[in-house]
């Protein structure tokens, strides 16, 4: 029988496998969150600054960059820091900590992409009831559920993995994830399983079901009218649609990985591809929302080419005289 301990940290493996690359791929990983600040803080200003785009739709694509920034912050402020150590030890309440963080960004990430497809749905759909069943308090509802849902059933799967007692202590990631914690139980984990099951249907699958469903009816009623109702209603719901599209791609890779044995593959591959869902999002969106719609892609250009106002110079006021 394995030796049943509670380690007190953690020893992230896949650090291992980086080597010499440590150095520039700190400098790329920096420049990256860099940009990923930067592109986040544009759109959050924009909309903020606009009165024009004090709507629901531009109102979640805000919750969506301070989401990417929230998720980007619990990973590459350790991500960074580890790359240039020599050892990839964390703590067990820092490891739990960033566990937490990070499941909460990619819970918060659906059910808002979730709300944005009901938003586009009565948009078009219901178009003469959009006002009423968007109102001010209905949006704050809905992103009050966004953000607590999320929450509490992530706490509740943090807890029970922090209550196991551990016959190990490597974690074969760039990052604490909750999966391989769990595999490292020495006792069953059937309550695990099933609460983790019942997280992962409730905040990914049928999120994912509901935004399907949103988008064969909004296609229905496409049908019934002209190209130029069909084009506007593609040119507000492409940008959504890359976003889920390309946050369903890196949501499913990661839980493909998370039940496979990563030690097994390339270790570069492994460590891109359980990067994916922490990095392409909070990059991508701001490029979508910012380029895409031209609401936001003005104001953008607006922002960035302003010159500063010139106040009358000495000169000029002796020269008025």
């Amino acid at each position: 029988m394995e030796n049943i301990s509670n380690p007190s940290y953690f020893n992230l493996t896949m650090f291992v496998n980086i080597g010499n690359y440590c150095y520039p791929t700190f400098v790329l990983c920096f420049f990256v969150f860099a940009f990923i600040i930067s592109a986040n803080l544009v759109i959050i200003v924009v909309i903020s600054r606009e009165k024009d785009l004090h709507e629901p739709m531009y109102i979640f694509i805000m919750c969506l960059s301070l989401n990417s920034l929230y998720g980007s912050a619990g990973f590459f402020l350790r991500f960074l820091r580890d790359l240039l150590s020599d050892t990839h030890l964390i703590s067990r309440p820092a490891c739990f900590t960033q566990i937490y963080v990070i499941y909460t960004y990619a819970s918060y990430e659906l059910t808002i992409l979730n709300i944005m497809a009901y938003d586009r749905y009565v948009a078009v759909c219901q178009p003469l009831h959009y006002h009423n069943k968007m109102s001010s308090r209905m949006v704050s509802q809905l992103l009050a559920l966004a953000w607590i849902y999320p929450a509490f059933s992530v706490s509740t799967c943090v807890y029970l993995s922090s209550r196991l007692p551990l016959c190990g202590n490597k974690i074969p990631k760039v990052f604490c994830s909750n999966w391989p914690v769990v595999k490292l139980s020495c006792v069953p984990t059937v309550l695990n399983n099933l609460v983790g099951m019942f997280v992962s249907t409730s905040t990914v699958f049928l999120p994912l079901a509901f935004v399907l469903y949103t988008y064969v009816r909004i296609l229905l009623v496409c049908r019934k009218h002209s190209s130029e109702f069909k084009r506007k209603v593609m040119q507000n719901c492409l940008p959504h649609i890359v976003t889920f599209v390309n946050y369903s791609i890196t949501v499913f890779c990661d839980i493909a990985l998370s039940r496979i044995n990563l030690e097994e593959l390339n270790p570069f591959v492994a460590v891109i591809l359980s990067l994916e869902f922490v990095v392409i999002p909070p990059i991508l969106n701001p490029l979508v929302y910012g380029l895409k719609l031209p609401e936001i892609r003005k104001p953008i250009l607006k922002m960035l080419c302003s010159k500063p106002k010139q106040t009358g110079t000495p000169q000029k006021k002796a020269y008025n005289k």
